[in-house]
């Protein structure tokens, strides 16, 4: 049970973290189409590597626990929005929302590809 929390802790720490690292490097100082799809871009590889780290360190279900990831990674959003509503309009939360799912879950497989024995939801 403390390895499943762990391991999902460290999935939504390894995606935080990338992510604010990439935003603070990268922040442009005005919106353009381009920005915009870097953002999507990275938003989803950094999901993707959450969900990697979150399977790696699972024992078992690890499909299953990138999952649970992404799915409170996804309600950790919901009071972001909140907070912080001029920061982007609302379609672009609601599309970030809908990607860190599949993104979570293509993490696992990827690690899964590695150890496909231990790939089980």
């Amino acid at each position: 049970m403390l390895r499943s929390v762990a391991a999902v802790i460290a999935g939504i720490a390894t995606l935080t973290v990338t992510s604010f690292a990439i935003e603070a490097v990268t922040k442009p100082q005005q919106e353009t189409a381009a920005s915009t799809v870097f953002m999507f871009a990275y938003t989803v590889l950094c999901v993707a590597a959450g969900g990697y780290v979150t399977a790696w360190a699972a024992r078992r279900a690890k499909v299953r626990h990138a999952l649970i990831m992404g799915g409170m990674q996804t309600a950790l959003v919901i009071p972001a929005m909140m907070a912080f509503p001029d920061e982007a309009p609302l379609w672009r939360w609601l599309l970030g929302m809908i990607v860190i799912v599949p993104a979570a879950w293509c993490g696992a497989k990827i690690r899964g590809k590695q150890t496909p024995e231990e790939l089980t939801i």
